[in-house]
């Protein structure tokens, strides 16, 4: 007799006393075919559930609302991470976009929602990385069947030069040739802008009003004047969206008693150092000052007590996030989600349920 057979022979005596010892002590021994009972198992060939958000698949109910991350890296935008925007939309059908940075006009493309109801955008402030695919939504949005003008509203700055309608004016500026080009081939309606500017000092004021819908700005803290937040109120369900912004009392405030907050939370300083190769200055003073450092956004929810908290504003790697998950729970201890691209908040009175699209 060979070795091998030798070894296939002693394999299956084995197999044969562990099965008698299992039989003896009361352990089934399954076949892939029939259970002990006699019951045929099937093999998983039929649909079973995912926890996982297909768009256009689900239904949202009248009374829920459904979150999703459009960007939530940094000003860097790459593959992994666009730059800020988040979606909300209401069960009445309402969609609203908070924020549109660059790279999310990609994000929002792979929705598959027809443009005509993303037509209303609300900036937190002017840097690119909060604005800067707004022109890819404006002319790629009507190029793919809007035929209604798309709404901005924004703050306004310490001069005019430094609010939303002069930014929005010289971007039009910029797409003459676009638009030139366009003219005559397709249907021009949707390439209008309807954009309104309120005050950036606006404590906590109405900005927006309709369908049931009440959405508030409070100032925020980054950068030079001319920052917001916003509040988004709907069928007793409670948004809020930090954009960019310093902790304040405005914020804590504002956001009391909401169902989901969004505050941005900067990557560590020790990582602006050793993998981003910021100066220790620049990454003290944008890691802790500029930006909100995740021990300080974990005091603002502490103090909020959201239903649940969301951090974005960094890039969510192996290497990067655990120091923020760790500094974050140094002072808060409540519901968390670390937020990454196409990530999906379903809202209720009774539920919130994360998922991943």
């Amino acid at each position: 007799m060979s070795f091998r057979n030798a070894v296939i022979m002693v394999v299956f005596a084995l197999g044969l006393i562990v099965g008698l010892i299992l039989s003896n002590t009361g352990v089934s021994v399954i076949s892939p075919v029939v259970a002990q009972s006699g019951e045929e198992i099937v093999s998983p060939v039929k649909a079973r559930q995912r926890d996982t958000y297909y768009p256009n698949s689900e239904d949202l109910a009248p009374d829920e609302m459904r979150v999703i991350a459009c960007g939530t890296g940094m000003p860097t935008t790459r593959a992994a991470q666009a730059a800020a925007c988040f979606l909300v939309e209401l069960g009445n059908g309402d969609k609203f976009l908070f924020d549109i940075g660059s790279g999310s006009a990609e994000r929002i493309s792979s929705l598959q929602i027809p443009y005509n109801y993303l037509d209303k955008v609300f900036v937190g402030h002017l840097h690119t990385d909060h604005f800067g695919a707004l022109h890819d939504l404006f002319i790629g949005g009507a190029l793919m069947g809007r035929n209604v003008p798309l709404r901005i509203w924004g703050p306004s700055g310490a001069t005019p030069e430094l609010g939303t309608a002069y930014a929005l004016d010289h971007m039009q500026k910029m797409l003459t040739w676009d638009m030139a080009g366009r003219a005559g081939n397709v249907d021009f309606r949707g390439y209008r802008m309807d954009v309104t500017e309120f005050d950036f000092r606006t404590d906590n004021e109405v900005v927006y009003e309709d369908n049931g819908v009440t959405i508030r700005a409070f100032p925020a803290i980054h950068a030079i004047d001319g920052s917001v937040s916003y509040a988004l109120e709907w069928n007793g369900l409670k948004f809020v969206f930090s954009s960019d912004t310093y902790p304040n009392n405005w914020f804590v405030e504002y956001a009391k008693d909401a169902d989901l907050v969004i505050h941005e939370c900067f990557i560590t300083v020790a990582d602006l150092v050793n993998k981003m190769k910021f100066t220790p200055e620049s990454a003290l003073s944008v890691g802790t000052q500029v930006h909100t450092a995740p021990q300080a956004f974990g005091k603002v929810m502490s103090a909020i007590q959201p239903r649940m908290a969301v951090a974005y504003h960094f890039f969510n790697d192996f290497d990067t996030r655990f120091a923020i998950y760790d500094g974050i729970r140094e002072t808060y201890d409540g519901p968390l989600s670390l937020a990454e691209d196409f990530m999906v908040w379903n809202v209720t009175r009774d539920d919130i349920r994360v998922r991943l699209a």
